[in-house]
């Protein structure tokens, strides 16, 4: 409440004013901070006291409310959203926002003079915008929920075509793949087949990669036949010939019979579902045992016709020739038992069966068409990679015009290598190729998130479950708030164990998958670890070399060469570079260069052996010592070596020696059957007659790594 005080006083009273005034200002401090101005009237010379109010000071308790009140802004006003989509009807956006339809017309009308009825179509996209903001919303364009969705799969993708009509398919040849174990003759009964020698090009008699190989047969007969590696290393590039053929010949040698890569050989044929004939080879020789091979065939599960079975079996001897031309009559006659047939026209659909670079021709993949006729000019597409077929070529080298069905053909033209085993297909143009690998990508992409999601929250479990424990760890020691001394600084942990960096660069994709297979049969980690810095196919470039010194590794090649240009830099920068046609000596080496990093290791060589006679104390510089009495009973002794007393079968002492006496005399060997006397450096070691003492050194020996990689 606010009141107004005012004092008239003569000069007489002017004290007794200023008493009242006094009053008044103190009994208004704590009810309004009211302070009273005192001035003389000019008329009658009269004091006036007229009260002046000040801006009023806030207290502390208003002071601190102040400071603790929180400022909420106003929230914004939400607006509804509102789906529309292209030529919707009136009655379609009344159901779309709720409202009515005659408020709908009323909100049209204000953009839009025409006659509009509950079924009337708005067209004019303005219009519909117009409308759904004078109903006080948003709007969000979309697709008309009746329309029928479509799979971008098969608008975006390339897949391979709905099986043909039999009218329009042809008989073509058969793709036959010849498989077994290594060593086995495979690879030369390719060679007196098509009368060329293929092995004396291999290292080591060894197939390095797939082949594909197109044979005309002295009875006009065509037959593509693959031939597979019988390496450990390389079973995935036997499981592609597997899955991409129509016949498997599994050679087994008659000296040898069933071995490792012959069961895995049938193992992949039966997964395929593809029939099977026997050539059993090498009969020619003189420990062939062809019954002993068939019976080991059938334990596991192949019966040979001659045995009762189904399976049809030649005794063949690649070398020499022998009853070739009765196992091609057999392939011949499956081949019409099965009777195949393919679609010569439309685009091409095949699989990509091996990949490499060549100088001079660049990127090349080996294919077998499967589905039409491919030609020159081409568009093809496999995986994320694709090529405009620029030539062909067969297994020899000679330029082609066009590959028909079943036909290995050597494309070239492609931008980026496809993956051996990939689906080869055509496509109308290179528009169709950009949306097939957009498409693609985003689907690798949404594969890849999904399983680094998977990773992420297994990591995050992981995460909770340590923390929970540390947590409750804390709790229990009463400390449930961490301390953080120091500022928080990223430090590299050197774990201290060696480690061998190399480069893989081959011939071929599937030399290059053998070799990483074989690296993951490495396992002693927690000594020195193998660490494959970079691979790749082609010959080895610039950036091969300085990724090698960069990481202070080895360059490994296989079947392939090195540019004199970079040969020359890798010299300059000190990086070594190792050539090798034969999986096993690449192998070797890097198991070399592993021990190398390695500390060596410690072996004892035993020198002799004595036994203990007696024990007795002699005085030495007024000291009793103790002394074993000895005889030697094998090998020498040998002052400055090692020694070790064993007391049934444990050992009691082992260290060097303090002194070796023979008699009286200071010696530093014994002899067989020489007696003697030892004192050890342990002045407490006591023995008793029968312990054994043992003489034996120290030799140091290179390191050796325990890896088996199955060869």
């Amino acid at each position: 409440m606010m009141a107004a005080f005012m004092v008239r006083t003569c000069l007489k009273q002017r004290s007794s004013a200023r008493i009242w005034t006094d009053i008044i200002r103190y009994e208004q401090k704590e009810i309004q901070k009211q302070y009273s101005h005192t001035k003389m009237c000019i008329e009658c010379h009269c004091y006036h006291t007229t009260p002046v109010y000040l801006k009023v000071r806030k207290t502390r308790e208003e002071k601190k409310n102040r400071k603790n009140f929180i400022y909420k802004p106003k929230e914004p006003i939400k607006l509804p959203v509102v789906d529309i989509w292209r030529n919707m009807t009136v009655q379609e956006l009344s159901d779309s926002c709720g409202r009515s339809v005659n408020e709908v017309l009323q909100a049209i009308s204000y953009t839009d003079n025409s006659k509009y009825t509950k079924n009337t179509t708005i067209e004019n996209r303005n219009v519909l915008y117009d409308a759904v903001k004078k109903l006080g919303a948003k709007y969000k364009v979309i697709p008309r929920p009746d329309e029928n969705v479509k799979d971008d799969s098969v608008n975006c993708d390339a897949v391979r075509r709905p099986p043909p009509d039999s009218s329009v398919t042809v008989k073509r040849h058969p793709v036959v793949t010849i498989m077994g174990h290594v060593d086995h003759g495979k690879t030369t009964l390719l060679d007196s087949l098509r009368h060329t020698s293929v092995v004396a090009s291999e290292s080591g008699g060894i197939t390095q990669h797939i082949g594909a190989f197109n044979v005309t047969l002295d009875s006009g007969e065509k037959i593509t036949f693959l031939d597979t590696p019988g390496h450990a290393a390389f079973s995935a590039m036997r499981a592609r010939g597997a899955n991409a053929t129509d016949i498997v010949i599994l050679v087994v040698a008659a000296d040898d019979g069933v071995m490792e890569q012959t069961i895995q050989s049938i193992r992949m044929a039966k997964e395929a579902n593809v029939p099977i004939i026997v050539a059993i080879n090498k009969i020619d020789k003189p420990d062939a045992d062809i019954e002993r091979t068939k019976r080991m065939l059938a334990e596991q599960g192949i019966h040979v016709e001659s045995c009762g079975g189904e399976v049809p079996s030649v005794n063949i001897s690649a070398l020499k020739g022998l009853n070739l031309n009765e196992l091609m009559e057999t392939v011949v006659a499956q081949a019409e038992i099965m009777n195949l047939r393919g679609d010569p026209k439309g685009f091409v659909e095949g699989v990509v069966i091996e990949v490499t670079t060549e100088h001079g021709r660049g990127k090349l993949a080996t294919a077998l068409i499967q589905r039409g006729t491919l030609r020159k000019g081409s568009i093809l597409v496999s995986g994320l990679a694709w090529a405009k077929v620029r030539a062909m070529f067969d297994h020899v080298g000679n330029t082609i015009s066009e590959a028909k069905l079943s036909d290995a053909v050597q494309i070239i033209g492609w931008r980026e290598l496809p993956s051996a085993g990939d689906l080869l297909l055509e496509v109308e143009n290179e528009r169709r190729v950009n949306v097939v690998l957009n498409y693609r990508q985003s689907q690798q992409a949404k594969d890849k998130a999904v399983d680094a999601l998977d990773v992420i929250q297994k990591k995050q479990e992981e995460h909770n479950l340590v923390y929970k424990a540390a947590l409750m760890e804390r709790k229990a020691l009463g400390r449930t708030r961490r301390i953080r001394k120091g500022p928080r600084t990223k430090e590299i942990i050197d774990d201290g164990i060696p480690r061998v960096n190399v480069v893989i660069k081959a011939d071929v994709v599937g030399s290059v998958e053998a070799i990483l297979d074989v690296f993951e049969t490495y396992g002693d980690e927690n000594r020195c670890r193998l660490d494959v810095v970079h691979y790749g196919i082609g010959p080895v470039t610039e950036n091969d070399v300085e990724l090698a010194e960069a990481f202070d590794g080895f360059i490994y090649t296989f079947h392939t060469s090195v540019p004199k240009s970079v040969e020359l830099i890798a010299n300059k920068l000190n990086v070594p570079i190792h050539h090798f046609k034969v999986i096993y000596k690449l192998i070797d080496a890097i198991k070399t260069e592993i021990c190398k990093k390695l500390p060596p290791g410690h072996q004892e060589e035993k020198l002799g052996e004595a036994n203990v006679l007696q024990y007795f104390q002699i005085n030495e510089r007024r000291k009793k010592v103790g002394v074993a009495g000895c005889r030697c009973i094998s090998g020498v002794l040998k002052k400055n070596e090692m020694y070790r007393i064993l007391r049934n079968d444990e050992i009691i002492y082992e260290g060097k020696l303090a002194a070796m006496k023979h008699l009286k005399e200071d010696v530093n060997t014994i002899k067989t059957n020489i007696e003697c006397g030892l004192r050890f450096q342990d002045p407490d070691v006591i023995v008793q007659p029968g312990d054994t003492i043992i003489c034996y050194t120290v030799h140091e020996v290179p390191a050796s790594v325990d890896w088996d990689p199955g060869f």
